[in-house]
């Protein structure tokens, strides 16, 4: 496998003060907030020297990610590999060890185009999110295969 990174994961507790801390630091905003009901999360992706993070605040106590919060606090917490087929990148994880945590779905900060996350003991948490992206070099048009 030879999966392109996509971000770094970084997990904030709150969103508006830790993107102005990633922005003195001289990241720009490459996307800007976006809110995910179904996780109960906002994102919000910043950018500095081609590396890209994706800021992950949650907005509810019942968020996807409200366990890791209490757990790690503000930290970056997954690497996220772009995927051409979503399907056949996450049967060849498995075949690795990798443990699918959630079930494709959704993402709207990521254009509508479906990810899944991963755990692996020697590695820890993973996302594939399906398709193309537009700041980093790739189609203006999100597309998938």
């Amino acid at each position: 496998m030879n999966l392109p990174i996509h971000h770094i994961g970084y997990l904030v507790k709150k969103g508006q003060k830790a993107q102005a801390s990633f922005l003195a630091l001289g990241y720009h905003t490459v996307q800007d907030w976006v809110r995910d009901d179904a996780r109960g999360i906002d994102i919000s992706f910043l950018e500095k020297d081609s590396i890209t993070i994706e800021l992950v605040s949650p907005f509810r106590e019942d968020s996807s990610v409200s366990g890791l919060m209490r757990r790690i606090k503000n930290s970056p917490y997954h690497i996220c590999y772009v995927s051409e087929s979503l399907e056949k990148d996450a049967a060849a994880l498995r075949a690795q060890g990798y443990l699918p945590i959630t079930e494709p779905a959704p993402a709207p900060a990521c254009g509508g185009h479906p990810v899944q996350f991963f755990l692996h003991p020697a590695v820890g948490m993973i996302e594939l999110v399906e398709g193309t992206f537009p700041w980093q070099g790739n189609a203006i048009a999100i597309t998938r295969p």
